[in-house]
């Protein structure tokens, strides 16, 4: 085996494809869900949360977008804060990414079974269950395996195929209320509370981004495309969002209540042909959601491995089909097990609090790499320092929505990458 270098990578990956592999990264599961869940906290004014939310996030993804375009390797996050704030941050900020980025697709496989089982009842037995998780994850593993421009393929159909019945969807609802279908308007929940919830649950349903910055080694010009690539996926997700927000609150007569809001919005509009569409809309959806973690998150322990964080294994890279197999065998593997497991629903959590560390911090990177190195970013933000600011504070302001059991859990994580950073940089000083 050579040894494992980023230089025995392929850089396959195009400014489209980035733009794809990042809406593919945010848009999973939560979207046929969430509406009703937000219109429950601010009703009719939910469209609007949603814009607000989008804003919040648009300050975070323009840091993000500075920062990343001062680098062309892997590691996404864990990169930026290890060259802003030293080794031992960047260690607790690729566990923290690792971590949140490996409960989301279990969970998200788990939900496919469920979604599947709509059209198959006997999905959700063990044995058909168990069948079904292992052909799911297996198939995108072995995609992955043999290449980043497969990977990278199956995220660019996938990503089309899941926006087509959202778009669809978010049309027609619109057209609808337009047409005078509309229901009465209702006042607009006013409670603080309720909004910084809302809050906190969209910028998560926003979140994900993050996770497509991290094969930027495979990128074929990342410092150029990364901007374009977040702001692209930015736009498509907030536009989407907000109408299919809007159609929901507009025409379900109680949406709050509503466990498959997008598909009651579809039975409404067009029949029970509607509803299907959408069903076989969120099994796409949650396929390419799965399918672009597969490609995107095992880059981020090859990363810790290039640097000598984590063990060398991880940065092995195939012979052959040049690609971190090692680390995508293991994420595989992890994200099958876990999926058997159950519905993961300490996985909102533990995502919301990891998040909320690393957006953070990548936000307050962005000064320091000014100073630190200036005239590198390729993407520059105006106002940055004070936009990086900004950012930092809806962050620190809503780490305060998260239950305590999130701040356990994380804590126990930033633990176990404090002795990671403790073996490594012990095993540093002996080699010298």
């Amino acid at each position: 085996m050579t040894q494992p270098t980023e230089t025995h990578l392929v850089r396959a990956i195009g400014r489209w494809s980035l733009a794809a592999l990042t809406i593919n990264s945010i848009i999973g599961s939560g979207v046929f869900g969430l509406p009703s869940v937000i219109a429950g906290l601010t009703g009719s004014l939910s469209p609007w949360t949603v814009l607000l939310a989008g804003g919040a996030i648009a300050i975070i993804m323009g840091c993000f977008a500075e920062v990343a375009s001062q680098f062309s390797k892997a590691g996404g996050p864990y990169l930026y804060a290890r060259a802003a704030f030293g080794r031992l941050v960047g260690i607790e900020t690729g566990w923290m990414l690792w971590l949140a980025r490996l409960t989301a697709p279990a969970a998200n496989a788990n939900l496919f079974v469920i979604y599947l089982g709509e059209f198959w009842p006997d999905a959700k037995d063990p044995f058909p269950r168990f069948a079904i998780l292992t052909l799911l994850v297996g198939i995108l593993a072995i995609v992955n395996l043999r290449g980043v421009r497969a990977g990278t393929q199956v995220s660019n159909v996938t990503t089309l195929a899941k926006l087509v019945p959202l778009i669809v969807v978010a049309i027609a609802g619109v057209v609808y209320l337009l047409a005078g279908h509309r229901l009465p308007v209702t006042p607009g929940a006013t409670d603080t509370q309720a909004w910084l919830k809302a809050m906190l649950l969209l910028i998560f349903a926003y979140g994900g981004f993050e996770a497509a910055l991290t094969p930027m080694a495979e990128a074929k010009n990342p410092q150029r495309d990364v901007a374009f690539g977040l702001f692209i996926a930015l736009i498509t997700c907030t536009v989407l969002y907000f109408a299919l927000q809007w159609a929901v609150v507009g025409l379900l007569p109680d949406a709050a209540h509503s466990e498959r809001p997008l598909a009651d919005v579809a039975r409404l509009i067009f029949g029970n042909a509607g509803a299907v569409f959408i069903a076989i809309g969120a099994l796409i959806s949650v396929y390419g959601y799965l399918g672009a973690n597969l490609l995107a998150v095992p880059r981020i322990t090859f990363a810790l491995a290039e640097r000598g964080d984590f063990p060398l294994i991880f940065a092995a890279v195939h012979p052959r089909f040049r690609t971190p197999y090692f680390s995508i065998l293991v994420f595989a593997i992890l994200t099958w097990l876990l999926s058997l497991l159950g519905s993961f629903s300490w996985n909102v959590t533990l995502s919301a609090v990891a998040r909320l560390f690393y957006y953070g911090l990548v936000c307050a990177a962005l000064p320091v790499l000014r100073k630190r190195q200036p005239g590198a970013a390729m993407f520059y933000l105006p106002g940055g320092r004070v936009l990086a600011v900004i950012g930092v504070a809806i962050c620190l302001g809503l780490i305060t929505q998260v239950d305590r059991g999130g701040s356990i859990i994380v804590a126990a994580m930033l633990a176990i990458a404090f002795v990671n950073w403790l073996v490594v940089r012990n095993r540093a000083q002996l080699s010298r």
